[in-house]
């Protein structure tokens, strides 16, 4: 609530590019490209990031394409839904308190179950055997992560999907006769996915996937414990 000597708190929707929590959630997105590059192409092309693909999956896998796996695509989804579950009743408890406390206990939460993920990780190895195990904790922490996130409600950036993002560039672009509308941050968003995706496949790729769990997990606990915000 705001005093006399401070300014409201503001909204998700008002939130400007250069806040800090638009930082933070661009930093994510990085991670969500990290995390979805160990399990899509070291945990049986499953996504535990970004569901719209694992749906897909699922699909293909039910249809009996190779390569997709249905129990680790459902294992993913149902570790999701349960996390952003979760997320909901996180929101509902610290809500009403100070923005960056809620946001900073939901992303130690997160890098907690990364951890967890990585401690197994290291410990037997990323192996047919372990896949499931890996894929729960990674997707309950990618649940817990977007619902935070949906209910931070920053216009377009999700940390996980990139669909509307793109159709907004697209369409609210000046050659669609629009205004441009948060171009900035749509184009960020996009580039900081990239930029997660690409060195986190090369590392998985040469079998260094641990190692980018460990960055991704390191990254969340960082930000948690750092972030800030305009007094």
């Amino acid at each position: 609530m705001a005093t006399a000597n401070s300014r409201p708190i503001p909204t998700g929707a008002e939130i400007g590019d250069r806040h800090p929590l638009v930082l933070t959630l661009v930093v994510l997105t990085a991670v969500s490209g990290l995390v979805d590059a160990v399990s899509y192409l070291g945990l049986g092309h499953v996504f535990t990031a970004n569901m719209t693909g694992n749906v897909v999956v699922v699909g293909f896998a039910l249809a009996g394409a190779p390569g997709f796996s249905a129990a680790g695509s459902l294992t993913s989804l149902g570790a999701f839904l349960v996390g952003s579950v979760w997320a909901g009743r996180l929101a509902v408890r610290l809500r009403n308190g100070a923005r960056p406390r809620w946001l900073r206990i939901a992303l130690l939460l997160e890098a907690a179950l990364t951890g967890a993920a990585t401690v197994v990780a290291f410990a037997v190895g990323i192996r047919h055997d372990t896949q499931l195990v890996l894929i729960a904790l990674l997707g309950l922490a990618m649940g817990l992560r977007n619902g935070t996130v949906r209910k931070l409600a920053v216009p377009d950036i999700t940390t996980t999907v990139l669909t509307m993002t793109l159709t907004g560039i697209a369409a609210d672009s000046s050659l669609a006769g629009g205004p441009n509308t948060r171009l900035r941050r749509r184009v960020l968003t996009v580039v900081a996915m990239i930029a997660g995706a690409a060195p986190g496949a090369a590392l998985v790729l040469h079998g260094h996937g641990v190692w980018v769990l460990l960055i991704g997990t390191v990254l969340v606990a960082v930000i948690a414990l750092a972030y800030r915000e305009p007094a």
